[in-house]
């Protein structure tokens, strides 16, 4: 799995003009998930995503995680973030897993957020979606199992 992780102050995802998921302060997580992928590595990466360290404290060190500060996620599936640029104009996606397998390992990491007791918000697995976020920092980091 590949996560991109945005600390966000608000965000949001659109389908057909219509807000489908919202979130204030917390994280957008864009999940691309490649053939290889199995529940345990969703479930590590969900427990990770938790914990991370990096919500500021009262001196302004990054401390604390989106548990401590009550924050939200917003998860949007992400297949184009296993695109391979190397060669050529146009991305080669064969390393994102088939839309079938793919949705089963995102559906079981956004339930493993929700165990942990975050409040979750998703995406249209499959849609055009528009993304919306204020990036808080920015503070942007990539995980991958």
């Amino acid at each position: 799995m590949r996560i991109i992780v945005q600390r966000s102050k608000e965000a949001s995802v659109t389908v057909e003009e219509k807000v489908i998921g919202k979130i204030e302060q917390g994280f957008v997580l864009l999940v691309g998930v490649t053939h290889e992928d199995r529940e345990e590595e969703a479930a590590y990466l969900a427990d990770k995503i938790v914990h991370l360290r990096i919500f500021e404290d009262k001196n302004g060190k990054m401390n604390r995680s989106l548990l401590d500060v009550g924050g939200s996620i917003l998860s949007v599936s992400q297949f184009t973030l296993y695109g391979d640029c190397r060669k050529g104009r146009r991305p080669n996606f064969m390393a994102a897993a088939k839309p079938e397998y793919a949705l089963g390992i995102y559906q079981h990491f956004n339930e493993q957020l929700k165990q942990k007791g975050v409040h979750v918000e998703i995406g249209e697995f499959g849609a055009m979606m528009n993304v919306s976020l204020n990036n808080d920092g920015p503070v942007t980091l990539i995980l991958e199992s």
